[in-house]
């Protein structure tokens, strides 16, 4: 009897997930949740799993309470390692592009909401957003540079 040959398997963890997860408030912390553990199989260092899980956390929590999208629709996170940057884009329905707080009214320590995209903008490498090109809505995505590398800004 001749056996078929056996496929390699394969040693290391897929470089590219996606989550879709419904526009609810459990969502925030679902995805952190996952992301937790995709850092954990990638073996990311620890800096750039908190960085990364801070930013997911804040975009996640944009898409949630500021998107004016119908009843039902998903929020997606898709994460991609690449050899020297983690990317994570937030996908929803809604086409409005987020605004960063106007220079001069930045976010007092007692407010409530209104930094996340200040914290984007100073801890990420690069970070930006734009309409989807097929589709409905926006992606807002950010960029954490691994150890030792840099991540050159895009614009």
């Amino acid at each position: 009897m001749q056996s078929s040959p056996r496929l390699p398997l394969p040693t290391t963890a897929p470089r590219d997930t996606e989550w879709r997860l419904p526009r609810h408030a459990r969502s925030v912390g679902r995805a952190r949740a996952l992301f937790r553990e995709q850092a954990a199989s990638w073996e990311l260092p620890p800096d750039v799993t908190d960085t990364a899980e801070l930013l997911l956390s804040e975009l996640m929590t944009n898409a949630y309470r500021h998107a004016k999208v119908p009843v039902g629709r998903e929020i997606w996170a898709r994460c991609i390692l690449t050899d020297d940057h983690l990317r994570i884009t937030v996908t929803d329905a809604d086409t409005t592009l987020p605004q960063p707080a106007p220079a001069p009214a930045p976010a007092c320590p007692d407010d409530e909401s209104g930094r996340g995209l200040a914290l984007v903008a100073s801890l990420a490498a690069d970070w930006g957003a734009q309409k989807r090109a097929r589709g409905i809505g926006k992606e807002v995505w950010f960029e954490v540079a691994l150890a030792g590398t840099r991540t050159q800004p895009s614009g």
